[in-house]
């Protein structure tokens, strides 16, 4: 399996850089069976039935970007560097692992003033990374993170436009509880308050999970065989509850569909051990690729994905890879929107 086999071109103009408004007014491709359909995400409850649950990732994204100042003095006098952070990861000791640029104009024990309040310790570097100390913890640095930094947009994104107090609205969904993530679970934008209540009302059901999406989402493949490549581990949990609820629906005949690649891989890292849902709690490296035997998930709500990406080679495995061809060359000559602010897909796989 060639990284190749899951390549499009994708025309730039269609790299969404702001969301659609309101949420739910984005496009949605619906792929059912043979057929591909055009509609809106608000009338999404035309292809779902009563009895369907849906599964929602309540991960809250947390301001990871950050830009300080590391002053220095010396014999030849004081100087400064603008340093900018962009938070990966807390680590168990407390620290953050982080990227800094650049990493070289800080020095272990040095100190990085990102506001008044708010400053960090460089305590060592390690594969190119920075591991941070902050000097506030808990609600306090909470408060002074979300004051100092910018939501971490993707890469795709800030290499279009810097990001803005607007996006700290837009980059994050309306359930989302618990921080921890530098990424958001994108598909999951599209949902508003009103579209939520209108699917409640017809009978689908929500489960919340949450895994906490790290900045590994946006690396590339590297290997061409892309059996080989290694996906960075995230952290989730799986409640005795969620387990419950998704596993009455499906004893029920209903339809269990992730809302976002991040509840899918989550439900299905928690089935691994039997093959059914179960609690589950812990960091998952799951790669699901063509050949991957789904235990869990019956559909899935996605955006559209990056050439040569793991999400491409997760939606390929679900739909099969000739069909995610035309899908994504429907998608293309109709002019949807892709990446994190572009439009969604409501994909059900031929049963």
């Amino acid at each position: 399996m060639h990284l190749s086999d899951f390549d499009f071109d994708l025309p730039e103009r269609l790299i969404a850089t702001r969301p659609a408004k309101p949420r739910s007014a984005a496009r949605l491709l619906v792929a059912e069976g043979d057929a591909i359909s055009d509609a809106v995400v608000r009338d999404l409850g035309d292809w779902l039935r009563p009895g369907d649950r849906l599964v929602l990732n309540d991960t809250k994204v947390i301001p990871a970007r950050l830009s300080g100042v590391r002053a220095r003095s010396s014999d030849a006098g004081d100087t400064q560097a603008q340093i900018e952070v962009t938070l990966l990861e807390p680590r168990a000791d407390g620290t953050w692992a982080a990227l800094l640029k650049p990493l070289r104009k800080v020095k272990e024990g040095e100190v990085i003033r990102f506001s008044d309040r708010l400053s960090a310790v460089l305590e060592a570097k390690e594969d190119g990374q920075g591991l941070l100390r902050f000097d506030l913890a808990g609600e306090d640095f909470d408060a002074a993170l979300a004051e100092a930094g910018n939501m971490p947009l993707p890469p795709y994104i800030a290499a279009l436009r810097a990001p803005d107090a607007q996006d700290k609205d837009d980059y994050q969904t309306v359930w989302a509880k618990h921080s921890g993530a530098v990424a958001a679970p994108t598909a999951s934008l599209h949902f508003d308050e009103d579209l939520l209540a209108r699917l409640s009302q017809m009978g689908v059901g929500f489960t919340h999970v949450t895994l906490h999406v790290g900045a590994g989402t946006f690396l590339p493949v590297k290997v061409e065989d892309v059996t080989t490549h290694k996906m960075h581990a995230e952290w989730g949990h799986v409640s005795e509850a969620a387990a419950a609820e998704i596993a009455a629906t499906k004893a029920a005949g209903g339809r269990v569909i992730p809302v976002g690649t991040t509840a899918l891989r989550l439900i299905e890292s928690a089935a691994r051990a039997t093959g059914a849902i179960a609690p589950w709690q812990g960091e998952t490296d799951i790669f699901i690729y063509p050949g991957f035997k789904f235990a869990v998930a019956d559909a899935l709500i996605t955006n559209f994905h990056l050439p040569k990406s793991t999400l491409m080679m997760l939606v390929s495995a679900l739909m099969g890879q000739e069909r995610v061809r035309q899908i994504y060359a429907h998608a293309v000559t109709e002019n949807y929107r892709f990446f994190s602010y572009g439009d969604a897909s409501l994909l059900i796989p031929r049963s």
